[in-house]
């Protein structure tokens, strides 16, 4: 325009140089015609762009194409000085004016002019743009499900944002990060308490807990008491009750077992007071799920050692089945004594009685546990198991009978071991067993302070009886016993016998092989 403008100065170089028109021009007026219908085709195309987009901006350009149009017509076939002329300038200024007074509202409105024209373009230039966005926006969302900064300031010029709307993307950065580190680590925390629930050994658990906790807090250490003194490397702690303590970047909180030290808890400095709130919540978790290890560790050699797994496992889960009582169900007895005990024990000092008792009953009792039995009592030489009680065992009958062969197998092969120990050619016992099915009482038996898991009914005293037949090393089984084994079952008949305290005859049989 400047160019064009000086060279108008120079004579002869352009027709502005020269004098103006004294006559109107024909030729004019019809030259101004394309132009009325370029302005009416695009108000036409702003009009159906608005419809599918409504906007100020286009508004203000459909009028602005009006004004320029009837300027147009205000200087046809007029002359340069008259004042059609002057009103083509002023309708051409209102019109950019009103384009300008539009923008500069959107200005206000948004508060950045990046996107004042947005709403002008075609449709092939909106689906460049949204494509521009959604990977602007995919980047975004990548950043914050990674928990990394926004970095608005790079962002800023994909979604043309001004400082202002930066600096709100960069809070909104910040706080999503802050949302989503406090999600992970109550997601940890939840974590941790779920492995109280789990039984793990004291070792294990730490292990499994500072791996998940890691993930969430960053470089944590757990050290427990060792040799009274509670360190993790070089430091050294000692602890004032629960307070944490602090070294350099590091927070240390006490874990306690019953309320006493039992450990310490090493976690980096957070970033807010909430953070210390949730490392003093997880060391207080840490300290249950470590007294639960113990506890369950102390309970399941205190229960298993004193009594069969089933027992114990229902007094752990509801211990309101210790009460007294019981109640009638059908079960499997299996009686279990030592054939030659009474003569062994006179022969022999009192501890080899105890190795000999030990060494049958380590063979013998994982056959029973094996199989699905119940040890409710020892007498002695004696065992009493029980099968389908507490728990429910289909089949209990023939699990009765296959660990009653196994056992014979195994006090077979301890005694075989044993035999260089004979002493005055005095063997070791072996042991006989009766097994026999029917209804009986179970539950707790005995008092207020001292109670038994135990069964009572004639089934159990079949059961003993036919022990007391047996021969040494074999398997006397009782017939109701017998019909519930089916096909597999290889028995030798010893008839109706007369036991003792029974009025009827019970019918009794060596059992040899089970399949």
């Amino acid at each position: 325009m400047i160019v064009w403008g000086l060279a108008s100065l120079i004579p002869g170089l352009t027709p502005l140089s020269e004098q103006p028109f004294r006559e109107p021009v024909p030729w004019f007026a019809w030259a101004s015609i394309p132009g009325l219908l370029l302005y009416g085709a695009a108000s036409v195309m702003m009009f159906l762009i608005h419809r599918q987009r409504p906007s100020a901006m286009l508004i203000s350009l459909i009028t602005a194409y009006a004004l320029l149009a009837e300027a147009m017509i205000a200087g046809m076939s007029q002359l340069n000085w008259r004042l059609s002329w002057w009103e083509w300038h002023l309708l051409l200024t209102m019109a950019f004016v009103f384009v300008a007074y539009s923008a500069y509202l959107q200005f206000r409105r948004e508060g950045s002019s990046a996107g004042l024209f947005d709403s002008v373009t075609l449709a092939a230039t909106v689906r460049r743009i949204q494509q521009d966005y959604d990977r602007a926006l995919e980047e975004l969302v990548e950043h914050v499900r990674r928990g990394e900064p926004l970095a608005a300031t790079r962002l800023s010029g994909k979604f043309r944002l001004n400082e202002g709307q930066a600096a709100v993307l960069d809070r909104a950065g910040e706080a999503l990060a802050n949302e989503r580190e406090l999600s992970e680590r109550l997601t940890a925390l939840v974590d941790v308490s779920a492995q109280t629930k789990i039984g793990l050994a004291e070792q294990e658990l730490l292990s499994t807990s500072l791996e998940r906790v890691r993930q969430a807090f960053g470089d944590v250490k757990i050290a427990l008491v060792a040799e009274g003194k509670t360190e993790i490397g070089s430091r050294v702690y000692r602890f004032a009750g629960d307070d944490p303590i602090r070294h350099d970047h590091l927070l240390a909180f006490p874990l306690t077992v019953k309320g006493k030290l039992a450990g310490v808890l090493e976690v980096p400095v957070g970033r807010t007071r909430q953070d210390e709130a949730l490392a003093a919540t997880l060391a207080g978790q840490l300290s249950i799920s470590l007294e639960n290890a113990r506890l369950y560790g102390e309970l399941h050699t205190l229960f298993h050692q004193y009594m069969s797994p089933d027992v114990a496992h229902a007094l752990l889960a509801d211990p309101g089945q210790a009460a007294l009582g019981g109640e009638l169900k059908e079960l499997t007895a299996l009686f279990a004594d030592l054939k030659g005990f009474t003569t062994f024990s006179e022969r022999v000092t009192p501890g080899e009685i105890v190795e000999m008792l030990n060494r049958y009953h380590t063979a013998a009792v994982p056959c029973i546990l094996n199989n699905g039995g119940t040890i409710v009592q020892f007498v002695g030489d004696a065992l009493l198991a029980l099968f389908n009680a507490p728990a429910t065992q289909p089949g209990h009958a023939r699990a009765a009978c296959k660990a009653a062969l196994e056992m014979q197998r195994a006090a077979s092969e301890v005694a075989e071991e044993m035999a260089w120990k004979r002493v005055d050619d005095v063997e070791w016992p072996t042991f006989r067993v009766g097994v026999n099915t029917g209804p009986a009482l179970v539950g707790n038996i005995g008092s207020p302070e001292l109670r038994g898991f135990n069964a009572m009914g004639d089934c159990v005293n079949v059961a003993a009886r036919l022990q007391a037949i047996a021969e040494p090393g074999t398997v006397v089984i009782g017939d109701t016993t017998l019909k519930q084994l089916g096909r597999g079952a290889s028995v030798n008949p010893l008839g109706r016998l007369n036991l003792k305290g029974k009025e009827e005859l019970v019918a009794a049989y060596v059992l040899t092989e089970l399949t």
